[in-house]
């Protein structure tokens, strides 16, 4: 078929072009679609670093990796997770448990009836609750990233607080100062091994789950400690726990 020309009675003339005529522009159209998209490849590619020589050849590695793994006995989730990062959140596991063991023998201390200091019964009971939602954060983190969570044995606590010349109170809340500054250098830490290993999603983790809400609790049993000391024992205590009982009930839920 060629192109013709067709008039008709006092209309215009209609200029009709060959089949070969329009496949020649089809296929022009196509080659630059296809020139277009090779060009926005190359620039991602620019913009990335990665390139695709064929289609999945950088995943050949990771897929060798997951055939090779068996899933009764290893993960198939992880991936750049380093064993000392792994043993690592165990440990801290292990403290944020040892921790909240300890609050939960303040808490029955002063829920005591000889005692009968029920704020800061409220107050260790929370604090024993907030350890262990650590814990089991940081065990839900390590099962993310395809580690195995290993509990440790827990200490028993000695607490002798009757015989404190300061005064029960004033020797739980120094007590509790210590804990959690200590759980702010073991997450330190914790932090440091991710550094040293490369595992920004880690020190991520821990930096915004775990270390900005120990800086605060550091802070607010300072204040306390601050407080008892400057209240002395007896009466001061008693009205220090009254304050202590209204703030944890005012306190939002974790």
């Amino acid at each position: 078929m060629t192109g013709s020309v067709i008039r008709a009675a006092g209309g215009p003339v209609v200029v009709t072009k060959s089949s070969r005529s329009i496949a020649s522009a089809l296929g022009s159209r196509a080659i630059g679609r296809r020139r277009a998209v090779a060009t926005r490849a190359a620039t991602l590619d620019n913009y990335t670093g990665v390139v695709f020589q064929q289609p999945f050849e950088a995943a050949k590695a990771e897929l060798a990796i997951v055939d090779n793994t068996n899933a009764a006995v290893a993960s198939l989730a992880r991936v750049d997770f380093h064993p000392a990062c792994e043993a690592a959140i165990n440990e801290q596991i292990n403290i944020e448990y040892t921790v909240s063991y300890i609050y939960h023998a303040l808490w029955a201390y002063f829920d005591r009836d000889n005692v009968a200091l029920p704020g800061l019964a409220a107050y260790f009971k929370a604090g024993s609750d907030e350890e262990r939602e650590h814990a089991e954060l940081l065990m839900k983190y390590q099962n993310s990233r395809g580690g195995r969570v290993v509990l440790g044995p827990l200490a028993v606590p000695e607490l002798d607080l009757s015989g404190s010349e300061k005064g029960d109170a004033l020797y739980a809340m120094e007590l509790a100062l210590s804990l959690e500054k200590l759980n702010f250098q073991k997450l330190r830490q914790l932090h440091s091994v991710a550094d040293e290993h490369g595992d920004a999603s880690m020190a991520d983790f821990v930096e915004g789950d775990l270390l900005a809400e120990q800086v605060e609790a550091v802070k607010k049993v300072s204040e306390y400690v601050s407080q008892l000391r400057r209240v002395g024992k007896g009466l001061g205590v008693f009205q220090f726990d009254k304050e202590l009982a209204a703030a944890v009930a005012a306190a939002p839920p974790a």
